[in-house]
């Protein structure tokens, strides 16, 4: 056996939040590096490996001179860093920029305290790898990543050592661990010996992890001594103490050809897609704000001096911790979910006060005349295109006579719908805007004899149906389900059979759902108890569906637009189930289909056999109509959910599962016991339904989840003068499938960062243009490229390219 080499990696996996709270996770943190260091003077040879960079914040914080014994082994080389990330997060949930600021600040943070980044991606116990992982890993500065599940018996790979590729070609050299993660704190020739089978030719050589983990412990005396003991045993292995870093430099310099998997890794746990709407639906909600805070931030810095917010970093280091994989799965204990929800409140807090003093700072400078029968409303476009997006907000003083017209006195139709407030004076306002990229437009609500109200026609639309020029939408009375939904063009129906039909599922697994691929056991669906319009005119027509499971109640609110081919559909869901899932159904009426789901920074393409999948914020199922050879599909989009499942014909998506909290197999809840159940209660999301001719890219599903997810702001004025127009515009591209994902300030001077990715796995030659400040960057992107820019404020300085760390090539070797 002493021709095959174990690199014995000393780790401790510490999970600072799971069956525990964060402030036990805090404890074990400092226990646990205090041990790794007092094993470092007990032996000269051992090693310690260990990744996220918000623990090391704490023990910064709160053990100075601990974190000074760590800097000077990490100088010696004794303490390795891996990972680079703020946190190991779930892999699946969080947004593609997430994973940009998980690198941006895990990585500046180990260079600015501890002189060292990190080369190896590390994530031993997230429960699944999306697909664009190894283009977001190389541009943070990494080459190799680690990590454990799915593990052999829930997918197969053609090795332990792989090249792992992503769509633009990105490749990083990934390593499955053998077994587990950790080992127990005694002698490790039970752990060493079942290694014996794995050794494949060429590769002899191999890395073993051991050290106690979950709750923290690292590798202990006995750990290391019998790893010196072992590797005097002529019928063992080599024994090393090693990093990651030196395995993988071994392997290469070997001059093996690895096997290369362009795939994602799943899958691990699905119904950790699904557990815990409410982290899900959080985290969702605080990515967004944050982005388009900072884009407005960044902007308002440039143009009216308004101070760009310090507090950024403390927001999204706080996201970034929720998005830990035992948190945003949804997988810990109850209280913990208290505890998260105080730090997405603070992130959010952040960005609402961020964005609020951005907008105002940009709609205070605008010039608006002297009217005293007119208030001015100003709606910004946090997003790089031309949006026309249905605006809705509370204003007091509408009239009979009231109209309400654009900023070069064009009338726009709009309608009052329910205000949020039971209280007389106060209205909702609801209408259709047409807002420059990345800019703002000016409309006006006048009150006067001589306001002329525009003459928008509403759709027709009664208790069961609404049409408008394109569709017209049947539903079932007596079910509330979607009967018809008919393309007039085509003549084609949408669905093959009753729609948004909402099944109950028995789902008596637990949190994890372990071992369990498909939620198929249809129990019963939700039935109609009332099914009629709720709101009819000139901007929209809403058909409201009630509908009752059990004690559970479903309210689903489906809006119709004239000029719209999306209908939007608000749902309120109180549900009072346990060990039962939910999931709405489509069955999408084409064949030959292709199923493409978004994932951070990227699409996939899988197969329509039943399996939970994760999923971002949309899901499009695409084929041919039988009867015309047509090609035709259907986008479904939402604003709170990443759990999907496609068998055949029939799309779902899973809006909840209630089982017990942080209940894990093989542990058998008691008959009789009392136990606390996820999802309980009222929540609420948005989800729409995108009929389209030709692809999703061509429908521009990517352009309206994107909507769906991130809406205009709109404030209300006054009259003032100011040196800005009424409407205007600051960033644009010239290409439909580039997407302008982030902008904001540099994190070390006043450059503006531009993060652009290309949407539909095409190569294209892009402009993005900056018209106030003359600036036009042109950009070839290969397919599903993410690029970086950095735009300094001296126009005559050129725009340069960096990487997801802001960092030019030397700064991150």
């Amino acid at each position: 056996m002493k021709d095959k080499k174990l690199y014995m990696i000393g780790n401790a996996h510490l999970d600072p939040v799971w069956l525990w709270q964060w402030q036990e996770g805090f404890q074990e943190a400092k226990a646990t590096f205090r041990s790794a260091l007092d094993r470092m003077k007990e032996s000269e040879d051992f090693i310690f490996t260990s990744s996220s960079a918000a623990m090391y914040e704490w023990i910064e914080n709160n053990d100075p001179a601990m974190f000074e014994e760590i800097r000077q082994r990490v100088r010696e080389g004794r303490w390795h860093i891996v990972g680079g990330w703020w946190i190991q997060p779930d892999c699946n949930i969080p947004g593609g920029e997430s994973f940009v600021r998980q690198g941006l600040y895990g990585q500046r943070y180990f260079k600015e305290k501890l002189g060292v980044t990190a080369k190896v991606g590390y994530n031993v116990d997230s429960f699944g790898h999306h697909g664009m992982l190894p283009q977001i890993l190389k541009k943070s500065g990494m080459d190799y990543y680690v990590f454990m599940r799915p593990m052999p018996n829930e997918k197969g790979l053609p090795g332990r050592l792989f090249w792992w590729e992503s769509d633009d070609g990105s490749r990083v050299l990934a390593f499955r661990i053998l077994f587990e993660y950790l080992s127990w704190g005694k002698e490790l020739d039970d752990h060493v010996r079942r290694t014996f089978g794995e050794f494949r030719e060429p590769l002899n050589d191999l890395m073993l992890f051991y050290g106690v983990g979950n709750h923290g412990g690292g590798p202990t005396k006995e750990n290391i001594a019998s790893i010196y003991r072992l590797n005097g045993d002529p019928d063992m292995p080599q024994l090393v103490f090693a990093t990651p870093d030196r395995y993988f430099r071994d392997m290469e310099q070997k001059g093996i050809d690895f096997p290369v998997v362009h795939d994602d890794l799943q899958h691990h746990a699905s119904g950790c897609y699904a557990a815990h709407s409410g982290v899900k639906q959080w985290n969702r909600m605080a990515e967004n704000r944050l982005i388009a805070a900072e884009k407005f931030s960044a902007l308002a810095s440039w143009l009216t001096g308004q101070p760009y917010p310090q507090e950024f970093d403390r927001a999204w280091k706080n996201v970034l911790f929720n998005q830990f994989h035992d948190i945003l799965a949804g997988t810990s204990l109850e209280p913990a979910y208290q505890d998260a929800q105080y730090l997405y409140g603070e992130a959010m807090a952040i960005a609402d006060r961020s964005l609020n003093y951005a907008v105002q700072s940009l709609s205070w400078s605008i010039g608006i005349e002297q009217d005293e029968r007119m208030k001015p409303i100003v709606v910004f476009n946090p997003h790089a295109w031309n949006s026309r997006v249905n605006v809705e907000l509370e204003v007091g003083g509408i009239r009979p006579e009231t109209s309400l017209v654009d900023n070069e006195g064009r009338p726009v139709p709009f309608q009052t719908v329910q205000s949020l407030a039971a209280a007389n004076g106060r209205y909702r306002l609801s209408f259709m805007a047409d807002l420059p990229p990345l800019g703002y437009r000016v409309y006006k609500l006048i009150t006067g004899a001589s306001a002329a109200r525009p003459a928008g026609e509403p759709i027709k639309a009664g208790d069961t149906y609404m049409e408008n020029g394109r569709y017209r939408l049947e539903f079932d009375p007596d079910t509330g389900w979607i009967r018809s939904l008919r393309d007039k063009k085509l003549d084609h129906e949408v669905f093959k059979g009753p729609a948004a039909r909402p099944d109950v599922i028995e789902d008596r697994s637990d949190t994890w759902s372990h071992d369990v691929r498909y939620f198929d056991k249809v129990l019963d669906t939700f039935k109609a108890v009332s099914v009629r319009r709720i709101e009819h005119g000139p901007v929209k027509s809403v058909i409201r569906v009630v509908s009752e499971y059990g004690r559970s109640r479903l309210i689903q609110d489906f809006a119709m637009y004239p000029d719209r081919d999306q209908i939007d559909v608000r749902v309120t869901v109180d549900w009072r189930e346990t060990f039962k899932m939910l999931k709405l159904v489509f069955p999408v009426n084409v064949i030959f289909s292709k199923q493409t789901y978004e994932i951070p920074y990227g699409t996939i393409e899988r197969e329509h056999n039943g399996e939970e999948e994760p999923g971002q914020s949309w899901v499009d199922m695409t084929g041919i109509i039988q009867s015309s050879n047509k090609v035709y599909g259907l986008s479904l989009m939402n604003d709170a959910k990443y759990s999907y499942s496609i068998r055949n014909r029939e799309l779902a998506l899973t809006v909840l599962r209630s089982p017990i909290y942080a209940h894990h197999v093989p542990y058998e809840p008691d008959p009789d016991g009392e136990y606390s159940y996820i999802d309980q209660g009222i929540q609420r999301f948005s989800y729409s339904l995108l009929p389209h001719e030709g692809s999703w890219e061509r429908a521009g599903t990517v352009r309206r989840a994107a909507e769906l997810n991130c809406g205009p702001i709109a404030v209300i004025e006054t009259y003032h003068e100011g040196p800005l127009p009424q409407a205007d515009s600051y960033l644009s591209v010239d290409c439909d499938n580039i997407v302008v994902s982030a902008v904001k300030r540099a994190e070390d001077n006043d450059d503006l960062i531009i993060r652009c990715y290309e949407t539909e796995r095409r190569a294209t030659t892009a402009e993005i243009r900056l018209p106030k400040w003359n600036r036009t960057i042109r950009a070839a992107f290969g397919p599903c490229e993410i690029k970086t820019f950095r735009v300094p404020r001296d126009e005559r300085a050129p725009v340069r390219e960096t990487n997801l760390l802001e960092w030019d090539e030397e700064e991150t070797e």
